[in-house]
């Protein structure tokens, strides 16, 4: 057996619950159309970060999982990478204390070797902190992108069938998703995009296959519960089939 597969065997199986996965977007345009800088609507983006989480337990939500950062918004100007980087550790730093006291996980998925040495060292210390946390789980993807985690998926299935730790034929659709960032999440229930856009931009493409959809007009930092309360209201109208058909 390889370190990948040991470490997966003993992963916690992902506890009963409803996730939602959202593409946080319209922070820049939210400034904008305010005359501010771009990074004005990701502080306030922020903002409605930490109203959601708290608000997560109450509208029946336990695992929550945030785009905040693509593999493609490294082609942003840098003075706006540099403030959402910083922006990402303050947020940890004020809300560590909050979130252990709510009992609140926290993960970061996605390819941590681009980013400073700092900043994955917080990343490692906010999931030390918080592991035995069980109430609500959060997800924030930095530096994440579908295809990119999907290739260090089957690169890591390659090593491990070169390796002689696994066969060709044992590669399952449940193996795989062993490999990924998200193997100890179950798949999202519910993906919202925010601000109109209609598109998944690259975002758990394995994940989501039989996810629900929900795109919004709502600009992310106009963002509120209320307005997650009410998508859940419709979601739930839903009829998941998954492929299936209606007895």
């Amino acid at each position: 057996m390889s370190l990948d597969q040991s470490a997966q065997n003993q992963t916690p199986q992902p506890l009963p619950g409803l996730h939602v996965a959202v593409i946080m977007d319209g922070n820049g345009r939210w400034a904008q159309n305010r005359g501010w800088p771009r990074l004005v609507g990701h502080r306030k983006g922020a903002e409605r970060v930490r109203e959601l989480v708290n608000a997560c337990p109450d509208l029946g939500i336990r695992y929550l999982t945030l785009y905040a950062f693509s593999t493609e918004n490294w082609k942003r100007s840098t003075e706006e990478i540099m403030g959402l980087m910083s922006l990402f550790a303050r947020y940890i730093k004020r809300e560590a204390g909050r979130m252990n006291s709510e009992g609140v996980r926290m993960r970061v998925i996605g390819d941590r070797s681009r980013l400073a040495p700092k900043l994955r060292a917080l990343f490692d210390w906010i999931e030390t902190e918080t592991e035995a946390n069980d109430r609500m789980f959060l997800t924030v993807a930095i530096n994440y992108g579908g295809r990119d985690e999907i290739r260090r998926a089957v690169q890591a299935v390659a090593r491990d069938v070169a390796s002689g730790a696994l066969t060709p034929d044992a590669v399952s659709d449940t193996l795989l998703s062993g490999y990924l960032d998200t193997s100890a999440l179950p798949d999202p229930d519910l993906v919202v995009r925010t601000s109109g856009e209609t598109r998944v931009s690259n975002f758990l493409l394995w994940q989501a296959a039989y996810s629900e959809y929900v795109f919004t007009p709502v600009l992310w930092p106009d963002f509120s519960p209320e307005t997650m309360r009410l998508i859940l209201d419709a979601y739930r109208q839903r009829e998941r089939r998954f492929g299936g058909v209606t007895p």
